[in-house]
C-alpha cells in the first residue's frame, strides 16, 4: 500500500502542462534526462537494424544467396530478439531500468559491429541472431522508463514522442548508407555500413552520468525483492486476470509488427527489383516513407491520449492495410505517384506503434511491468518475424510486389486482438 500511495501522490504532483511541448515539460529534469537516454537508444537501436535492409541486396549478392536465405537473416534477428526482448523485461523489474536498457545498447553495438566481419553467410547469421538480443530489448525497458516518469494524461504523446526515434534512426541509416555505396565499391560497402553501428557506444556515457530509474519505480522494485512475493517472472503474467491480458497483447504485438517488418525488410528490395532503382535511386523514396514515419508517430502519440489507445491502433491498422495494397499495386511506371504514396504509408504504419508503449505499460502492475511489456511486445515480434520470410519464399512466384500484401494481414489480426484488450487511457501506473 505504501507504494501505491507514494505513485499516486507523485503523479498528484505534477504540474499540469499544456502547449505542443507540455508533455515534455510535465516530465520534470529526471524525466528528461530519462526520455533523452530512451529516445537515443531507440534510434540507435533502429540504426543498427536497418543496416541489413539497407545492405540486403549487396549482402545477397556477396554471398550469393536465395531470397529465402535474405528474408533468413531478418527473421532470426527478430525471432531472437524476442528472447532478449523477454529477458530483458525480467531483468529490468528485477535491476532496474536503467540497468537494464545499458546492457541492451551494448548488445546490439557490438554484434552489429561483428556482422561488418562475418566471413560466410552462416557467420553472419549468427552475428545477427546475437545482435537480435539487444534489439528486442531496449525499446520494452527504455519505454517503461519514460512511461514511469509521465503522467496519465501525457503519457501516450510522450511515449510517441520515444517512439519517433525510430524514423529518426532510419533517416540515419537512409542517409549513411546512400553515402556509403555512393563512394565505395558494393562488395565492401555492406561491411562499412555495419561497422558504424558502433555509435551506440557513445549513448552509453549519457546514460551512465545521467539516467536514473523514476523514484517509484525504484522503490517497488526494493520491495518486491525484500518480500520475494509477486517477483518478476515468466509465470507471473500467465497468473489471473494478467492471462488473458498477455495472450491477447501477444496476438496484437504479433498482427503490428508482422506487418510492420514485411514492409521495413522489404520495401528498398521492392523498389530496386520491381521498381528498378539503384540503392542511391531508392533514396527519395525513401524519404518521403521515412518523413511520413516521423510524422506519424508524433501523430499517433497525440491521437492515442485524445482517442485512447485501442481507437488509434484500430484506425492505423485499417489504413495501413489499404496503404500496402495501393503501393504495391501501382502500375510499374508510376514512379511520382509510388513516391508520394510512401508518404501516407510511413505515416499510417508508424502511427500505429504511438500507442504501444503506452498501452502495454498501463496493462500491467509496476512489479511485472518490464516482464509483461518484454514479453508480449517480443513474442509478437518473433511471430511476426515470420512474415519477411513468407514474402522472401513467396517472392520468386509472386514478387516482392505481390507477396507484400501477406503485410495487411498482419494488421488484421491486430484488431481482432483488440476485442480481448480493455481501453487503458487516463489509467495512473501503480
Amino acid at each position: 500500500m505504501r507504494t501505491t500511495r507514494t505513485s499516486q501522490q507523485q503523479h498528484a504532483q505534477l504540474p499540469v502542462e499544456h502547449g505542443p511541448f507540455g508533455w515534455l515539460r510535465a516530465l520534470g529534469p529526471d524525466g528528461r534526462r530519462a526520455f533523452g537516454g530512451a529516445f537515443g537508444g531507440y534510434a540507435l537501436d533502429s540504426y543498427d537494424f536497418f543496416t541489413l535492409p539497407l545492405t540486403m541486396v549487396a549482402v545477397s549478392a556477396y554471398f550469393g544467396l536465395d531470397a529465402g536465405r535474405t528474408g533468413l537473416l531478418t527473421t532470426v534477428t527478430l525471432v531472437v530478439s524476442a528472447v532478449g526482448g523477454a529477458f530483458a523485461g525480467v531483468v529490468a523489474d528485477r535491476i532496474g531500468r536503467v540497468r537494464a536498457l545499458m546492457i541492451t545498447v551494448a548488445t546490439y553495438a557490438v554484434f552489429t559491429v561483428a556482422c561488418g566481419f562475418a566471413p560466410t553467410y552462416e557467420m553472419l547469421l549468427v552475428f545477427r541472431a546475437l545482435q537480435g538480443l539487444g534489439f528486442g530489448g531496449e525499446w520494452a525497458v527504455g519505454a517503461i522508463l519514460v512511461a514511469e516518469y509521465a503522467s496519465a494524461g501525457h503519457r501516450g504523446r510522450t511515449l510517441g514522442a520515444v517512439q519517433s526515434a525510430w524514423a529518426a534512426g532510419w533517416a540515419l541509416a537512409v542517409v549513411v548508407c546512400t553515402l556509403v555505396f555512393q563512394y565505395v565499391d558494393p562488395d565492401t560497402a555492406w561491411r562499412v555500413v555495419f561497422w558504424t553501428g558502433a555509435l551506440p557506444a557513445l549513448l552509453l556515457v549519457y546514460v551512465r552520468r545521467g539516467v536514473r530509474d523514476a523514484p517509484a519505480a525504484t522503490e517497488q522494485r526494493l520491495s518486491t525483492a525484500r518480500t520475494t512475493s509477486g517477483a518478476a517472472t515468466f509465470a507471473a503474467i500467465f497468473r489471473g486476470p494478467l492471462r488473458r491480458t498477455t495472450l491477447f497483447a501477444v496476438l496484437l504485438s504479433t498482427g503490428v509488427q508482422g506487418g510492420y517488418y514485411t514492409l521495413a525488410t522489404w520495401v528498398p528490395t521492392f523498389l530496386k527489383n520491381d521498381r528498378h532503382l539503384t540503392v542511391v535511386g531508392t533514396g527519395g523514396y525513401l524519404a518521403f516513407l521515412i518523413s511520413g514515419a516521423f510524422l506519424g508517430y508524433l501523430t499517433g502519440g497525440y491521437l492515442t491520449d485524445v482517442l485512447g489507445r485501442k481507437k488509434n491502433i484500430a484506425v492505423f491498422a485499417v489504413a495501413s492495410a489499404v496503404c500496402i495494397v495501393l503501393y504495391t499495386h501501382l502500375p510499374a511506371g508510376a514512379k511520382t505517384l509510388l513516391l508520394v504514396l510512401g508518404f501516407p504509408l510511413g505515416f499510417c504504419m508508424s502511427a500505429i506503434f504511438s500507442g504501444f508503449g503506452s498501452f502495454l505499460s498501463e496493462l500491467y502492475p509496476t512489479a511485472v511491468r518490464g516482464t509483461g511489456q518484454g514479453f508480449t511486445y517480443n513474442t509478437g515480434r518473433a511471430v511476426g518475424a515470420f512474415f519477411p520470410t513468407l514474402v522472401g519464399c513467396l517472392a520468386g512466384s509472386w514478387g516482392v510486389g505481390g507477396a507484400l500484401v501477406f503485410g495487411a494481414v498482419g494488421y488484421a489480426i491486430a484488431v481482432l486482438a483488440l476485442l480481448g484488450l480493455p481501453e487503458t487511457r487516463d489509467r495512473e501506473l501503480l
